[in-house]
């Protein structure tokens, strides 16, 4: 059976009733799941940077051991220089070797000043590693101190709001389908989650702007889905009890 365009606002306005109630329930938990979020986001991003600097720490300490084992093959290669050396037959082969020990040197040197380089580098990502790590262990404290906040407050609400999703999935059900997506998306984009509401005081229940006479007789009528022409929101009733 067809229901009457009444009929169709009497059971929008029941599930704008029990969505405002859900609604209530979420303003007790206040910023909390938001906080929640940003603190295991925060955490997250820690971890990250964390694991960052670490694999930056193992890629300098393979640097520094490269470095260590070329200073190593420069040393020996001197040491058999110097003993080619004392074998030599003219000052040619003299200079020769002498050259190629200097050149060995300067590998020595070069390898000596890249590993102290990359060994500052190791030290001030650790640095950065203890820094990060405490920044973590507090960013920890204050998830697990409002977890424990939330969860209180989500359990005293709990049964309620269980029943009332229930309810509310119900009564989905018996909103006409063009008008609860209509009703969804208004209500999503309002800021204080009404989508459909009544005229009150002869103002909009939802942006408190003058709905004219004529208008308001329109709405009391029921014959037609009237919106405001301010906000948008549908209009389910003109409450008489509010002048």
């Amino acid at each position: 059976m067809e229901l009457t365009v009444a009929q169709k606002l009497d059971l929008l306005l029941k599930l704008q009733e029990i969505d405002s109630q859900l609604d209530d329930i979420k303003k007790i938990r206040g910023d909390l799941p938001e906080e929640v979020r940003d603190l295991e986001d925060d955490i997250a991003g820690f971890e990250t940077r964390i694991g960052k600097f670490n694999s930056e720490i193992s890629a300098l300490e393979d640097e520094i051991s490269r470095y260590k084992a070329a200073k190593k093959d420069a040393e020996k290669l001197i040491a058999r220089y110097k003993e080619q050396q004392m074998n030599v037959r003219n000052n040619r082969e003299y200079d020769a070797i002498t050259k190629e020990m200097e050149l060995q040197s300067l590998e020595i040197e070069l390898a000596e000043k890249k590993s102290r380089e990359a060994d500052y580098k190791v030290k001030a990502k650790k640095e950065e590693i203890a820094a990060t790590d405490g920044l973590l262990k507090e960013r920890r404290e204050d998830l697990k101190a409002k977890k424990q906040e939330l969860d209180v407050i989500t359990s005293e609400s709990h049964e309620d709001e269980k029943k009332l999703l229930e309810k509310r999935d119900l009564q989905a059900t018996k909103v006409e389908d063009r008008l609860y997506k209509s009703y969804t998306k208004i209500r999503n984009n309002s800021g204080n989650g009404l989508g459909v509401v009544t005229v009150r005081r002869g103002a909009c229940g939802g942006c408190f702007n003058v709905v004219p006479p004529q208008r308001q007789a329109d709405i009391r009528e029921k014959k037609k889905i009237i919106v405001c022409e301010h906000c948008g929101r549908i209009f389910a009733d003109v409450d008489t009890e509010y002048k």
